[in-house]
C-alpha cells in the first residue's frame, strides 16, 4: 500500500504520533476536517479545469473563425483598393501640370 509516496510503516508511525498528540477524542474531528478540506480542494480544482477548458475552446473557436474570415477580408480589401486606386491614378496622370505664371 503506497499513498502519496508513504508506505504502510510510515503511515502507522504518523497515525501513532497523531494519536499521541491529539488524543482519541480529537482525532476523528481532525480526520473529518482534513477530508472536507481535501474534497473542497478537489472541487475547486475541477471547477478551475472546466473553466480553463471552456475558455480554451472559446479562444480556439475565435481563432478558427478569424482564420476563415481573414482571407475573405483581405481579398475584399484588395478588390476595393483596385477599384478606387485605378481611376485616381489615371486622373492624376491626366491632369496637366500648371505653374503660377500660366494661371495668371
Amino acid at each position: 500500500m503506497n499513498i502519496f509516496g508513504i508506505g504502510l510503516p510510515e503511515m502507522a508511525v504518523i497515525m501513532t504520533v497523531a494519536l499521541l498528540i491529539f488524543g482519541p477524542k480529537k482525532l476523528p474531528e481532525i480526520g473529518r476536517s482534513m477530508g472536507k478540506a481535501i474534497r473542497s480542494f478537489q472541487e475547486a480544482s475541477k471547477e478551475f479545469e472546466n473553466e480553463f477548458k471552456s475558455e480554451a475552446a472559446q479562444i480556439e473557436q475565435t481563432v478558427k473563425t478569424t482564420a476563415e474570415l481573414e482571407p475573405k477580408q483581405i481579398a475584399a480589401a484588395e478588390k476595393t483598393e483596385e477599384n478606387f486606386s485605378a481611376p485616381q491614378v489615371a486622373k492624376i496622370d491626366a491632369e496637366p501640370a500648371t505653374t503660377t505664371s500660366e494661371q495668371n
